[in-house]
């Protein structure tokens, strides 16, 4: 007769599994670790788990993770009326602001248009871009998607319902690998990407 591990190891090993980049193998490890380390601290794990879980929720402006309606960024009035650089998602906006480059305001589209995963721009926060637009009236708009086909394709449909509006609109230098993202990106090539940012006219 073969034995394994007791049932609740196995429950949490599989929950691990779950995570991005954990196999098998990784789930095993770390649940022995949890389990048999004494700086593990797995209640205090769990309960860090579950205030993240129920306090964090997207802002309801930009996207970012915020604890109120709306992020530490937002919240600050000198951003109000600067520039409004768009990206795909809400951990894009960190490695941005950590340049030091940018003291605008942010949006996050939640992802990017991918025909192929049935994500249009129905699926993305592109509405909420323009409404925040018009209301805000941003001196430009910055499009700092991936330099990638998907994100290619994404910052070409902005570039067509944005240009209508008037606004200076610019995307950032592509100083970023190809089909690389911003979270890759250390913080001195986002910082030349932004300063070296070109009107959208000049693609």
């Amino acid at each position: 007769m073969a034995f394994d591990y007791p049932a609740p190891f196995l429950l949490l090993a599989r929950e691990l599994r779950r995570l991005p980049g954990i196999g098998p193998r990784s789930a095993e490890r770390i649940a022995l670790w949890i389990l048999s380390n004494k700086d593990a601290r797995p209640a205090q794990l769990a309960g860090a788990l579950t205030a993240a879980a129920t306090s964090i929720h997207p802002c309801a402006e930009c996207g970012f993770f915020a604890t109120h309606d709306l992020c530490e960024i937002c919240l600050q009035p000198s951003r109000s009326g600067r520039e409004m650089c768009v990206v795909e998602l809400a951990t894009d906006i960190l490695p941005l602001e950590k340049t030091g480059s940018f003291r605008g305001l942010y949006h996050a589209l939640g992802g990017r248009l991918a025909p192929l995963d049935h994500v249009g721009p129905e699926q993305l926060r592109i509405e909420p871009l323009l409404q925040r637009i018009r209301t805000g009236k941003p001196t430009e708009i910055i499009l700092a998607l991936s330099a990638d086909v998907e994100g290619e394709a994404t910052t070409n449909y902005l570039v067509e319902i944005l240009e209508p509006l008037g606004l200076p609109l610019t995307r950032i230098a592509h100083g970023l690998p190809a089909g690389g993202g911003l979270e890759h990106a250390d913080q001195i090539t986002l910082q030349r990407a932004l300063s070296g940012r070109r009107p959208v006219a000049e693609r």
